[in-house]
């Protein structure tokens, strides 16, 4: 069999987080009965005319430049053309000959390898409709109703370089973007409430190839985990195909998660085909270098640079200091946890351990989570100080949980101090070593495990409250006679 090389090129639609829409003074307001948040400007109803939202600019210049775009002094908007039944004016308001922002990038980490993504460029567009379907996907529905709360939203369409040759690639660039469009504060990054949606370009050619293969578009991805699944099964399908003998078609594609498949929608159309013109009712937006410049110094600490700081100044791994980042509430409740202790490592790890462990469990995201970053900091320093072991702060840590409360008041409450005075441990260490003779001939023989088994049981007598580190120490000594 031929091996192939994988292309991808990512699509991506960020709703921007404005309170009206581009063009109008309708609300952009999430969950609205259907059909409500409409007027005659996004209905297209005859003489009513477009007024360009200044914030969808500001946001889309603020987002280009984080992401090293170069930004256009000039750009205008265009009119695509096409029918469908979510668009009412049977036309979209975007930007084709003239964007906003070109030429930008993101670094990406994959199994640690960091790859430069390139990004083709950044236009300013308004959303369609939504097509609400009677069955579980639109191949499977007798009939769609249409609701227009979302046209005329205003969006970012982010036009990545076809630089991904994995699915993994493509999720890393995903997540990568949607940091950054929650850094900087221009987008949710809901993919559950479509703020955030993915069109996905693949292709496949024969390792070596310098010509890309005839590409399939797998429209509206709208989970990490859909567009990891889409774009490895239809690499699989392209490649049956090849090895058929046969020609992939250059198509648009649905996704069917229930199914792990993709299906034909429609051929896929060329960009002169959508009879693009330029937009006559809105002028063109002049961006001046002063404006840019402000925008610049208005930029927020972005995660790449979050991250660099938490590995240098709090000693965080690469790898940890990735996933923290990656979530710009969770790096918010890292640095306000960290606060509270020295041992920013240990905030880290129980952030990445019991707390997302809780997150997933709940499937809600830190904003949800009902330890404030304070308490579960002072928890950490609270270890970290000797007061209280790691065992008992899952204890403490459960009951926070169940009540904010302080972590040092819960110690008190229910009795969790850790005993740290030698002269009680060591009581303690005499009677295991008296009661347990052969575990130290063990040790004695060189099987260290026998040690283990001690611990055990004088923090078994303790009720877990003594230190295990001074435990162990007291034990060895002991034996030893020193």
């Amino acid at each position: 069999m031929t091996e192939y090389t994988t292309v991808i090129g990512l699509e991506v639609h960020a709703e921007l987080k404005t309170k009206t829409k581009a063009f109008c003074s309708c609300s952009t307001e999430f969950g609205g009965a259907p059909n409500t948040h409409v007027c005659p400007v996004c209905l297209g109803m005859p003489g009513a005319l477009p007024v360009i939202n200044k914030q969808m600019v500001e946001f889309a210049l603020r987002f280009a430049l984080a992401v090293n775009c170069e930004i256009q002094r000039y750009s205008k908007f265009d009119r695509k053309n096409y029918y469908y039944p979510d668009l009412a004016k049977a036309y979209q308001i975007s930007q084709f000959y003239q964007p906003i922002a070109l030429n930008g990038h993101l670094d990406v980490n994959v199994d640690g390898e960091t790859k430069r993504i390139g990004i083709t460029r950044i236009h300013m567009e308004e959303d369609a409709g939504k097509l609400v379907h009677s069955g579980a996907s639109i191949s499977t529905s007798d009939f769609s109703a249409v609701d227009y709360n979302r046209a005329g939203v205003p969006l970012i369409e982010i036009v990545s370089e076809p630089d991904m040759r994995s699915a993994a690639e493509a999720r890393a660039y995903m997540e990568k973007l949607r940091a950054y469009l929650q850094y900087t504060g221009v987008c949710d990054g809901k993919m559950q409430e479509g703020s955030m949606r993915c069109d996905a370009n693949i292709s496949i050619m024969p390792v070596g190839s310098k010509e890309f293969g005839t590409r399939a578009e797998i429209k509206n991805l709208n989970s990490f985990k859909a567009l990891e699944r889409a774009i490895e099964y239809e690499v699989e399908r392209q490649k049956e195909i090849l090895e058929d003998g046969g020609h992939v078609v250059q198509e648009t594609r649905t996704w069917d998660d229930a199914q792990g498949m993709t299906f034909s929608m429609r051929s896929k159309e060329e960009a002169h085909d959508y009879r693009y013109f330029p937009e006559p009712d809105l002028a063109p937006i002049i961006i001046e270098k002063e404006w840019v410049e402000k925008a610049k110094s208005e930029l927020p600490e972005l995660p790449d640079a979050r991250k660099a700081r938490l590995m240098n100044e709090k000693g965080l791994d690469d790898y940890s200091a990735e996933l923290i980042v990656a979530d710009k509430k969770m790096a918010e409740y890292f640095d306000a946890a960290a606060a509270e202790t020295d041992d920013a490592k240990g905030v880290a790890n129980w952030i990445l351990g019991d707390v997302s462990a809780y997150l997933n469990s709940n499937s809600c995201g830190i904003g949800d989570f009902p330890v404030s970053p304070a308490h579960l900091g002072q928890m950490v320093a609270l270890i970290k100080k000797g007061v209280l072991s790691s065992k008992l702060a899952k204890k403490v840590f459960a009951e926070m949980l169940k009540k904010d409360e302080a972590p040092a008041d819960l110690v008190k409450k229910l009795g969790l101090e850790q005993v740290s005075d030698e002269g009680a441990i060591q009581a303690m260490v005499d009677e295991a070593i008296a009661a347990n003779p052969q575990s130290v001939a063990d040790y004695k023989a060189g099987k260290d495990k026998a040690i283990g088994f001690l611990v055990g049981q004088v923090m078994k007598k303790s009720r877990g409250k003594a230190n295990p580190g001074m435990v162990n120490k007291l034990i060895i000594k002991t034996i030893k006679g020193e």
